[in-house]
């Protein structure tokens, strides 16, 4: 089971990573964002930072379908991120492992060539 510390110390670990000062966690490459905190907004309510789940970067819709289908039970999006390579991550239902794959995925795809 991950969290927030282990997000942090993975994409700490990374070349050329920054963490933006946030409520949450927030890292870019290359001043693209790979990884963050969630900001769930639920109408009528002010937005939230959620730590216990990240957006990652996936590169392209395929990809975003493929972790949706596949795994729905750790992968979800909400229609604020329809038509963005993006998917938010339930912290609490990967290992570390699955955790530094997706974070280093993440990473690989927005870092500077």
């Amino acid at each position: 089971m991950a969290d927030a510390d282990d997000v942090r110390r993975l994409a700490l670990a990374l070349p050329g990573v920054a963490e933006i000062d946030s409520e949450g966690f927030d890292f870019r490459v290359g001043n693209k964002g790979f990884v963050w905190s969630y900001p769930e907004r639920l109408p009528g309510r002010p937005r939230v930072i959620r730590t216990d789940v990240a957006v990652l970067y996936v590169g392209d819709e395929a990809e975003k379908q493929a972790l949706l289908l596949g795994e729905p039970e750790r992968f979800f999006t909400t229609p604020a991120y329809d038509g963005m390579p993006l998917v938010m991550l339930r912290l609490e239902t990967v290992g570390a492992d699955r955790l530094e794959e997706l974070v280093t995925d993440a990473w690989r795809m927005r870092a500077p060539d």
